[in-house]
């Protein structure tokens, strides 16, 4: 026994990184479906807000209502746009959380501080209080910088790690519509063992949010 003892002491010592993991009894997994292959988003690198868990609602997300109200208004007429694959138009339509895509009419009628990429998906409809879980990939311990393109104003979003809260993020000038699109560096985050964790966006009313870019800026010895 005190032999286990010191050999798992000395693990925790040399491999930090292998207490890396997924909160106990979590039952969310990761998005695998159009667009994208499957498995845990990587970091250094983009998450993309809409490749949120598989799971469902209280699980993978919460969201006030339980329609996709993105997909609703592009059922309407004119929102799917011509050549537009409908997978796009109606990207998860049968869950809660409300996402729609970047259209010429909308979003690319005008200046756009930052423009987003063309059919770039994005979260919208925000109420106070809804989330998106993402079972991620650190790849490498360190300090990293968080950008963004969003639209709208700043929602006061958070993220957590593993149910700790890690960042505040502030989005940055008022770009007085949904539809204007801007980038902001939003936050700086210290993720301090790599491997497989579990990453929580919790936003509020007030912004279209389409990704999260985390660049490493300062790496971490010995994790």
């Amino acid at each position: 026994m005190k032999n286990f003892l010191i050999l798992f002491i000395f693990i925790l010592i040399a491999k930090p990184n292998l207490m890396a993991q997924l909160p106990l009894g979590y039952q969310g997994k990761p998005y695998k479906g159009d667009f994208y292959p499957g498995g845990p988003q990587l970091i250094p690198g983009r998450l993309e807000l809409a490749f949120y868990d598989e799971g469902g609602e209280g699980v993978a997300y919460h969201d006030s209502d339980a329609t996709n109200n993105g997909s609703i208004l592009n059922r309407s007429e004119g929102h799917c746009r011509p050549g537009i694959d409908e997978r796009i138009c109606f990207f998860r339509e049968d869950e809660g959380v409300d996402i729609s895509y970047t259209k010429d009419w909308a979003d690319f009628n005008h200046p756009n501080k930052v423009d987003p990429k063309v059919n770039q998906l994005y979260i919208g409809w925000q109420e106070d209080g809804e989330w998106t879980n993402y079972t991620i990939d650190i790849r490498a311990s360190g300090r990293y910088k968080i950008i963004t393109v969003y639209g709208n104003r700043d929602n006061s979003a958070t993220l957590w790690l593993n149910g700790q809260l890690t960042a505040k993020l502030r989005l940055g000038e008022d770009t007085g519509n949904w539809h204007y699109w801007d980038q902001a560096t939003v936050a700086e985050v210290d993720f301090h063992h790599a491997g497989i964790q579990l990453l929580t966006l919790k936003y509020n009313q007030g912004a279209n949010l389409a990704y999260l870019d985390f660049v490493l800026i300062q790496a971490f010895k010995d994790q």
